[in-house]
Parts: C-alpha cells; structure tokens; sequence
C-alpha cells in the first residue's frame, strides 16, 4: 500500500480527481500467473510474478527505447487510474483477486525472497533504485538518507547492499535505533541545528524521500564538493537558499519509478543481497484501518495486503 494509494481514495481538498473514479487502487502487486495469452512467450502458468506502477508506454519515443518507461512521451498507462491504450477504458489496479497486463510490463519475481517483502520493491523499491544507481552509489561513498518510511527504509537497506557508507537524517530522536537496525551507519537528528552544522562537506549523495515541504539548504551545505542531492517526495515547491546550490557546484536533481530494465537489474540485486522491504501484512477486510494507519503515519514500513484472505 503505497500513499498514493491513500492520495488516491481519500484525496486532500482541492486535490480530487473525479475522471478516475470508480478505481480500485494498488500498484505494487505480487502473485503467480494463472493464464496467458497466445502471443506471450516470457511466462508460463504457475510462475512467480510482480508487477510495477507502469503496465505500459507508447513504446516508440526516446525514453521507451533507452528503457526508461517511466518518462515516456505520451506518459506511461498508470497500474490503475490511467487509461488503457487499446481499448480506452480506466486501469483497475491490484487491489484485486486478477490483474492483465502486458507480458514486458510483469516481472519474474525471484522465489528466494518474500512475496510480501517484495511487493513494495515495483514503487518504493525501484524509486530509490534508480537514482542510486544514476549517481552510482557504492564503495567508498557516504550516502545521506532523509526520511525513513517506506521510501527511506529502502534506500537504507540498497544504499548498504551498494557497498556504502549510509546516515539516516531523521527529526524523530525516536527513530535512529531503528534506522540503524536496517542497516545505517550513522544517524544524524535533523532537529538539531549543531549536529547539522557538523555535516559539512560529508556526503557524496543525499537522497531525500521525504513527502513533505522542507528546506533543503542545511542538506546541500553537507554535501561535498561537485556532488547531488535527488528528491523523491512529491511536494508542492521546494525550498533552499540559492547559495548553498551555486557554492561548492552542487546539483539539485529529481526521479521518479523506474523502466523495465532498470526494475529487473533491482529484482535481480535484491534476489543476490536479500533484500526486501519491512512490512506488515494485514487481511484485505482490513483494508480502511490500514489506510486510517497510513493517513496516521502508523506503519513501518510498508502494509501489504493479503488479497488470498
């Protein structure tokens, strides 16, 4: 359960979107194929599959033919709330006993991990993915994480497999035990002005997950010299003081999910490092307590929904 699934059924004023209503919600999704069709040549019935928040693009411009989906021309069909390009009708998404997609869309899901601990890796997962890779995050690297939630705890736990050194930035003195119980080195509370103040020139990248705005000058100050910092949180506006991007040549960056070859490298490294999201499973009937939860901040990290129950 992803909170554009809660953005989605229970929108903020001003923020309806009534062209996608009915919808069934549900974007990282985890299963087993039950039928194909003639044409599909990749599964077979009975394969393990997972299944992203793009189910398909137009195929033809730039962006589809370097494999990066996500950013294609005439924007990707959305898992649900988008409009499907053979028939016109809205994608239902996986909130749900079925889903059809297009075979270059479903992803063999590796049967050495978690089925739950996976679902959250086709957003949360390959979200953070990308850009670490862009920036080529590993070995000998002090990686910055803002934020731990489902977003933030991924990055965590990839950033670590990537071979980096990881600092969680968090305002919740409450949460750097758990931060470094996913595998951070360091903790720094973003809360307090002095041990900010101390990060300077630290860091080689600073991914910032954080869905919500906030002043991203203290941040680009810890940077190092020539080096970026990537938002991820969907927010309104962002805000910084000019001074701290220009000094030092620093780089203000975005990304947003990820193509079909970059989903599957990450499936693939998860499936090498064991690595899944942190979650808790709750029974379909379930489903609006966990959005009330959600709404709440009360989940760590990820909910998955039990559709079998």
């Amino acid at each position: 359960m992803c909170f554009t699934d809660l953005e989605a059924v229970r929108p903020q004023p001003g923020h309806e979107r009534p062209d996608i209503f009915p919808l069934v919600p549900g974007h990282e999704i985890v299963g087993e194929v039950v039928a194909v069709g003639g044409a599909v040549t990749g599964f077979r019935v009975g394969d393990p599959v997972c299944v992203g928040n793009i189910v398909d693009s137009c195929g033809v411009c730039e962006a589809c033919r370097n494999g990066d989906q996500e950013f294609c021309a005439e924007f990707p069909t959305l898992t649900y709330g988008g409009r499907d390009r053979h028939d016109g009708s809205l994608t239902q998404g996986g909130f749900s006993d079925e889903y059809v997609a297009d075979q270059a869309f479903v992803h063999r899901r590796p049967e050495g991990l978690d089925p739950a601990g996976t679902a959250p890796l086709m957003c949360a997962g390959i979200t953070t993915w990308v850009p670490l890779r862009r920036w080529q995050v590993g070995p000998g690297q002090t990686v910055g994480v803002i934020g731990l939630g489902g977003l933030g705890h991924l990055a965590v736990k990839l950033a670590k497999a990537l071979g980096a050194e990881v600092v969680g930035f968090t305002t919740s003195p409450g949460k750097a035990k758990d931060m470094l119980d996913l595998g951070a080195d360091d903790v720094v509370v973003s809360t307090d002005a002095e041990a900010m103040a101390g990060q300077r020139g630290r860091f080689d990248f600073i991914l910032d997950t954080v869905p919500r705005a906030h002043d991203l000058s203290p941040y680009l100050t810890a940077l190092r010299f020539d080096r970026t910092l990537c938002t991820l949180g969907i927010v309104p506006e962002l805000s910084f003081t000019p001074q701290t991007l220009r000094f030092g040549r620093k780089r203000l960056a975005g990304a947003g999910s990820g193509g079909i070859t970059d989903t599957r490298e990450m499936l693939d490294f998860c499936a090498a490092h064991d690595v899944t999201a942190t979650v808790e499973v709750l029974p379909v009937a379930e489903v609006d307590a966990a959005l009330d939860r959600l709404a709440a901040g009360d989940v760590r990290y990820r909910f998955v929904l039990d559709l079998t129950s």
